[in-house]
């Protein structure tokens, strides 16, 4: 039976998409008309900062309700900027939302003419961007990720060096960048070769190694090896002195939201470098995330789902979100799966059955969930279940019933006595 559908379509009035290039970008305005027509202005702009500045005032003008773009690469940035230090309403939206029907010509005109379309028949969602000192915040946090893993790729260029030479320090040593490591270092780029002069450099615990580390020391290490070190030497150093200024730089930007960032450092594998990252990449406005359950699935630490016919297709697999949050909420997993904690027990209960990976991808979205309630609600306090919390919400009776069916498998007949 057919029924009635009464379908109105909400058109924004004034709307303007832009195709952002490197240097010049194109702009389409599309404004209501005489009756149902709509009137539309394309024009190409540089990316320059007088010419943005002059287009941002053409839209104000014009009374632009709402201005959508395509992320593309960093070029998007200083235009949304500019455009929302006018008091413009700028969307950021996902190029993948935006596709063209197969057949359709492609043109930079044309790629702003289809996302104004789009736009304005309100099609299109906005990416998550974060007010400007949670960008501030986030700028820093990310270059100093980026440089741990310089630091850590020069680390493993050193000690590929010392193999090179036959130095076999990294075997009896944990940690050569350590207090002997670096004193046995430096002693060889001064030229001392005697393996035990260098093993007698040694300091607190590894002086009970001395013995194996006159037989590491016994390679073929010279003038080429140690130019080549102390220049490695001198770029860790480098790293580490940045590392410690963009800490204090952190502190600085964090000073803001530091209850935000004590209140997310109680809960297990996160530390307070850990929770300046998380809050760098998801703000503390959880006003723009409804629900835990779209914060997780706008950071991919939810499974997707495909089904057809009424089957279920597919890994299952959370696809690729923040690759920073990604690997905070990773290294978080696993500091807590080492505690006797909550998120511990369901790390390790759930790495018996499906696999580590698995269990990392729901620890770090149970971590998720408890940040966002904690983040919604100021008076919200984290507490912790504890290891024991399935086992007391377990049915005793459910329990019994799987331990005889096991033992019957197994071919036992299992008759059960009450304890005394």
């Amino acid at each position: 039976m057919l029924v009635e559908s009464e379908d109105s379509e909400q058109i924004i009035a004034r709307v303007a998409a832009l195709d952002i290039g490197k240097a010049e970008l194109v702009c389409c305005v599309r404004v209501p008309g005489r009756g149902t027509r709509r009137l539309q202005e394309v024009s190409t702009h540089s990316t320059m900062a007088r010419s943005l500045t002059e287009l941002a005032n053409h839209l104000v003008e014009s009374g632009v309700q709402r201005v959508v773009m395509e992320a593309t690469s960093d070029y998007w940035k200083p235009v949304f900027y500019l455009l929302e230090a006018h008091g413009l309403d700028p969307w950021l939206v996902n190029a993948r939302d935006v596709k063209h029907l197969p057949g359709r010509p492609k043109t930079d005109v044309l790629d702003a003419v289809w996302l104004a379309k789009l736009a304005e028949r309100q099609m299109l969602r906005p990416s998550f961007v974060p007010p400007p000192p949670i960008r501030q915040l986030r700028d820093l946090t990310r270059y100093r990720i980026d440089l741990v893993a310089t630091r850590t790729a020069e680390r493993n260029r050193v000690e590929k060096l010392l193999e090179d030479a036959c130095i076999k320090l990294s075997v009896v040593a944990s940690d050569i960048f350590g207090v002997s490591g670096r004193a046995m270092m430096a002693a060889l780029i001064a030229g001392e070769r005697d393996p035990k002069v260098l093993a007698q450099l040694a300091r607190s615990r590894m002086r009970t190694k001395i013995g194996r580390l006159e037989e590491a020391f016994n390679g073929h290490f010279n003038a080429h090896h140690g130019f080549l070190l102390t220049r490695m030497l001198a770029r860790l150093d480098g790293i580490d002195a940045d590392i410690a200024v963009l800490d204090e730089q952190i502190e600085v930007y964090l000073a803001p939201f530091a209850a935000a960032a004590a209140r997310l450092d109680e809960i297990p594998g996160i530390g307070a470098v850990a929770a300046a990252i998380i809050l760098a990449e998801i703000g503390t406005d959880m006003s723009v995330f409804p629900t835990a359950g779209h914060l997780c699935s706008w950071a991919k630490f939810s499974p997707g789902i495909q089904s057809s016919a009424g089957k279920t297709k597919g890994t299952a697999s959370t696809g690729h979100g923040n690759r920073y949050l990604a690997q905070i909420l990773g290294e978080a997993a696993i500091a807590a799966s080492r505690t006797d904690t909550f998120l511990g027990q369901r790390y390790r209960r759930i790495a018996r059955r499906r696999g580590n990976k698995r269990a990392l991808v729901a620890v770090g979205r149970s971590i998720l969930v408890i940040i966002w309630h904690l983040l919604t609600d100021p008076d919200a306090t984290f507490i912790d279940l504890g290891p024991d919390h399935y086992t007391k919400h377990l049915n005793p009776e459910t329990k019994r019933r799987n331990h005889i069916r096991q033992l019957e498998a197994l071919g036992y007949t299992v008759t059960l006595t009450p304890a005394a």
